[in-house]
């Protein structure tokens, strides 16, 4: 996802989309205090999206329940199955 960023595919595949992967968990335990959940909630929510919206036709989503809560910023979605 880091080396995504100002590029564009036709077709894209995110992989790996559930809890504990996105956000990643150790970097979510590496924070300090309050501020730095913050900043790595927003890092990590600004690199999926990067992500997504590199596909010009076609996106893949996938991962295992439970899904990143990530997930229903991107689609306006409650619930993703």
């Amino acid at each position: 996802m880091h080396f995504a960023k100002g590029l564009e595919f036709r077709a894209v595949a995110v992989m790996a989309c559930d809890d504990e992967v996105i956000p990643l968990q150790s970097r979510i335990e590496s924070a300090s205090d309050e501020s730095d959940l913050d900043e790595v909630y927003a890092t990590e929510r600004h690199l999926l999206y990067v992500a997504c919206t590199r596909a010009r036709e076609f996106l893949h989503v996938s991962g295992v329940a439970p899904a990143s809560e990530f997930l229903a910023d991107l689609t306006g979605c409650r619930r993703i199955v």
